[in-house]
């Protein structure tokens, strides 16, 4: 499932956090290197955590957030790093996984398949998570 296609490949993320454009981390991580970013849909659950940022689980709701286009695969380090992902680390051991899934535009037309950090359902009940119905995390969540 983690497996990387060849570097000549657009790298795709779906960010739904602190990575969207405007997000607290998006300046430092993508800004600079960024090819295009637009809105879009994955679909999950996604909860609003007390630590001040949110995380996505598996489901069947609409989750938005955006698709972030990278020429250079190695920007994956450093978000691997920013998530709690090591690739080398038993799953239990990370705060979040690295996942392909499925995208789409906000008309629901596909976009192929994005990277994306996801929690397990149980993780984010261990943190106290609140589902966000919306699916649209703007960091002000009641």
């Amino acid at each position: 499932m983690n497996s990387l296609p060849p570097p000549s490949e657009r790298l795709q993320v779906f960010v739904y956090g602190t990575l969207k454009p405007g997000g607290i981390y998006y300046r430092h991580y993508c800004e600079a290197i960024v090819i295009d970013a637009h809105p879009a849909i994955a679909f999950g659950q996604l909860f609003d955590l007390p630590l001040g940022y949110p995380a996505m689980t598996t489901g069947d709701r609409p989750v938005y957030g955006f698709v972030l286009s990278f020429a250079d695969w190695s920007i994956l380090t450093a978000l691997d790093h920013l998530e709690g992902y090591d690739p080398q680390r038993p799953a239990a051991e990370n705060e979040y996984t690295r996942q392909l899934v499925e995208i789409n535009d906000l008309d629901q037309q596909p976009l192929g398949m994005a990277w994306v950090y996801m929690m397990t359902v149980e993780q984010v009940t261990q943190l106290g998570g609140a589902l966000v119905p919306s699916g649209n995390w703007s960091g002000k969540q009641t």
